[in-house]
């Protein structure tokens, strides 16, 4: 044999030898060593409608993000050692349409290895078949709605225990405790998903406790003014006034209450006063405000202290005790479930998410179907500069201030 066809042969075999290492039929395999991190994808809303809300939920991921990766990351047995975790994502602009192909994106071209879900109960719902798709298993955080039981979902699970017919029960059952004081309601709602559900709910269990509803009114998304609103509202004198609202709304109304001079023994914000922005602006005029929310760093939760002053020590405020919470539980329980499945295989992640109990700063968490029934739905109120759970009593941190002190 020429050396010619001596070096022909070697280097066909040395080909045949390397072929057969990386498995029959030629399927591309990756050394457990080989791989550097954990690629978490999601959209944000940076710009749009969203975008004051959305910040809480960011600073929240990027607290996690740092804490994670200053821990030398995620243990996975599969690959024996800890992977840091590395953010995929992008502005969806606040816009369905933006993040849903956002997501498909994350999952076709990113090739990220796992998701975090976007803000508020709209873009939810939005990107929750992509999940089923993809089979990829979302922890959702900032969004609640009743239409989650219709989800018939196996790869997406939503923390929060403000679903609207359990809040608004709760919230009808503590004004019953004060009702020699509370006769009539006035509700108004800005015109999205989770408001009007509310609203679904609440004018209901209102009316079968007695109480009379003087007004129900909505108004859209984006409006600048709504001091007529205030001005009616002011002339119905109820004794409570529930604003179903979001926090750029939350913000206009409080404004304009102020401004009218619009203060009933019950003032309600859905969401809004519980972000730092709030209290910053309001300082004691926030005493006696009412807001959805089921967190406090009082109650001694797991973390609950270190996360606070985790965030405090890193953005120069406080929390938000809604969706700042929310965001991070998020990022505990895709922490804790990937350590428990020990990979990133999606199926072994969606079993573990669908059967365990997680330990969080918000306290234990398991899920019944898509839903967590360990927490109660919850009330927070500002009283003395601080944000107090008062509803239900076994977690309450303070009873309810009522009526609310003047502006």
């Amino acid at each position: 044999m020429s050396k010619k066809n001596l070096i022909c042969w070697l280097l066909i075999f040395i080909s045949f030898m390397l072929f057969s290492a990386a498995g029959c039929g030629g399927k591309e395999t990756t050394a457990p060593g080989a791989k550097e991190n954990i690629k978490v994808g999601f959209s944000i809303s940076l710009t749009g409608i969203y975008a004051p809300a959305a910040e809480s939920q960011m600073r929240a991921y990027d607290l996690w993000l740092e804490q994670v990766n200053e821990r030398g990351g995620i243990y996975l047995e599969e690959y024996g050692k800890k992977l840091p975790v590395k953010f995929v994502y992008y502005d969806d602009q606040s816009s369905t349409d933006m993040a849903t192909r956002i997501y498909e994106k994350l999952v076709t071209e990113d090739k990220v290895d796992m998701l975090l879900p976007p803000w508020g109960t709209t873009l939810h719902f939005a990107i929750a078949p992509l999940t089923e798709k993809f089979q990829m298993p979302v922890v959702g955080n900032t969004a609640c709605s009743i239409k989650i039981r219709e989800l018939d979902a196996k790869y997406f699970w939503f923390i929060t225990s403000c679903i609207p017919d359990r809040q608004t029960e709760a919230l009808v059952d503590l004004m019953k405790e004060h009702k020699n004081q509370l006769k009539t309601v006035a509700i108004t709602y800005v015109q999205d998903l989770f408001p009007r559900e509310n609203l679904e709910f609440l004018e209901p269990y209102l009316k079968a406790a007695g109480f009379e509803v003087v007004l129900v009114k909505d108004y859209p998304i984006g409006v600048s003014d709504l001091s007529s609103l205030m001005a009616e509202i002011k002339r119905l004198n109820p004794d409570a006034y529930l604003a179903l609202s979001y926090p750029e709304d939350s913000f206009l109304i409080t404004n304009q209450a102020i401004e009218a001079g619009l203060n009933p023994k019950l003032f309600l914000l859905l969401v809004g006063p519980s972000i730092a922005a709030y209290d910053a602006g309001y300082g004691a005029a926030t005493e006696g405000i009412l807001t959805q929310g089921h967190w406090s760093p009082k109650r001694g939760w797991a973390g609950a202290q270190e996360f606070y002053d985790g965030f405090v020590k890193k953005y120069g405020e406080r929390p938000d005790y809604l969706d700042s919470v929310l965001a991070y539980v998020s990022c505990e329980i895709l922490e804790q479930s990937l350590t428990m499945a020990g990979s990133l295989d999606k199926e072994a992640v969606r079993d573990v998410i669908a059967t365990s109990v997680f330990e969080t700063i918000n306290g234990p968490i398991e899920f019944t179907g898509v839903e967590n029934m360990r927490m109660p739905a919850m009330w927070l109120q500002w009283q003395q500069g601080e944000l107090e759970i008062v509803w239900p009593a076994e977690t309450a941190t303070a009873k309810l201030l009522i009526p609310k002190p003047k502006w």
